[in-house]
């Protein structure tokens, strides 16, 4: 697995200024700030706590050498939700909002904690906050851009990889994601998140001609990529007009690699589907998942069945006690696409057996509708089946082999 890329790698000063953050002398928007001729020098300190509001209107150099200490409050108050990766946005920021979104809601939560941090914040210049949505993603967009240089210089002139990926978001667009793989100069792998673009389509030529763009525009050599790592969707892996054989007709050197554990996951779900009582197993495992977690109702039911199931056999010594340990889980969905989700969703059922059991009794005996108690009739006639139990015990032997090669190979 490549090392992470971090932002604290490419923020090195914990108290960066404002120009500091910026990145090809980007500065900036100031609106219609007046600086004074003569500001104040940028090592002086100051000591907020004792700071007269009245001495702000006489004194412009103090009200801006103040403006920039909350500037750069503001800017490290950006820099830890990216870091986290939160929302800056509320769907309500007016004065009059009870929640005006996280950004705004810390800035007002610093200035709880000091009066006078309070009042130069309500006496800063309106068209000078840095808090509107505008300024907020012109500051985003310096951030992303001075973490894309960093990255491009480590890579420098080394040969790199490509791994891609497309996916629609909640707004109905279709966003490609890149992500470069290189070796730094340390001699560690690194997988470096460098970008998200929108694409009109997802043919394998308009894919090709986002990436190009991205990398051309950070002037990296198409012909120093080494490698490609898409999915085995036919647009990207198509030997004559995919993704991954436009990019090897301009550079011969760009193999393609389908990720081996996701490959891994398709093959079993394919095989599977080859066995005919294996393949009515999983349908009828979705089904009972689905009965029991068709409401929120029955998933309370659920917890707390295993939550009194936990308490008596830890009573009776049955059970070790400790942190991690005896956790309170839901039944899994299996996925076709995702990693090992057919071994969680087995495991899952095996370790709450019984309580799935007792809980579609209780639907059956006190189901609203005739159809809720007919389902779960069904639903436990199903579970309780010699067949069924049997393929459940077999499939999680099989599977935990699998897994463990899956892990493997993720790595």
């Amino acid at each position: 697995m490549g090392k992470p890329c971090t932002i604290d790698r490419f923020f090195k000063r914990k108290n960066a200024s404002s120009s500091e953050v910026n990145a090809d002398n980007t500065s900036l928007p100031t609106s219609d700030v007046d600086i004074p001729e003569n500001p104040p020098i940028k090592s002086q300190k100051i000591d907020v706590k004792e700071i007269d509001i009245g001495s702000l209107e006489q004194d412009p150099g103090l009200r801006i050498q103040i403006w920039d200490y909350h500037v750069n409050q503001r800017d490290e108050i950006r820099r830890a939700y990216i870091k986290a990766g939160c929302a800056f946005r509320g769907h309500d920021e007016r004065p009059n909002s009870i929640n005006r979104g996280n950004f705004l809601q810390i800035v007002k939560l610093l200035g709880s904690y000091n009066d006078n941090v309070a009042k130069v914040l309500d006496k800063a210049p309106k068209n000078a906050s840095y808090t509107s949505p505008k300024i907020q993603k012109e500051i985003l967009h310096i951030f992303s851009t001075k973490v894309k240089n960093a990255i491009r210089e480590e890579i420098g002139d080394a040969k790199y990889c490509i791994i891609v990926d497309e996916a629609r978001d909640e707004s109905k667009k279709e966003q490609m994601a890149i992500v470069l793989r290189f070796v730094d100069k340390d001699g560690f792998v690194r997988e470096c998140f460098f970008g998200l673009i929108h694409v009109s389509n997802t043919a394998a030529s308009t894919l090709k001609d986002g990436i190009y763009s991205v990398l051309s525009h950070h002037n990296l050599d198409i012909q120093n990529i080494r490698g490609q790592g898409y999915d085995g969707a036919s647009n990207m892996r198509g030997e004559w007009k995919g993704l991954q054989a436009l990019v090897l007709n301009d550079c011969p050197y760009a193999y393609y690699i389908h990720c081996f554990a996701h490959r891994l996951q398709l093959a079993l779900v394919a095989a599977s589907k080859d066995v005919i009582p294996i393949h009515k197993f999983f349908l009828k495992l979705t089904f009972v998942v689905n009965i029991v977690g068709a409401s929120c109702k029955r998933n309370d039911e659920l917890k707390v069945a295993q939550a009194a199931e936990i308490e008596h056999m830890i009573d009776i010594d049955e059970l070790e006690t400790g942190k991690g340990l005896n956790q309170i889980g839901t039944l899994q969905r299996a996925g076709d696409t995702r990693w090992s989700s057919h071994f969680k969703s087995v495991s899952s059922l095996i370790k709450i057996f019984s309580l799935t059991c007792e809980v579609l009794l209780n639907i059956i005996n006190e189901g609203m509708t005739s159809a809720q108690q007919g389902d779960a009739d069904s639903a436990y006639e199903t579970l309780t089946s010699f067949e069924f139990v049997f393929i459940l015990h077999l499939m999680k032997k099989m599977l935990e082999i699998t897994d463990l090669l899956c892990q493997a190979l993720q790595c």
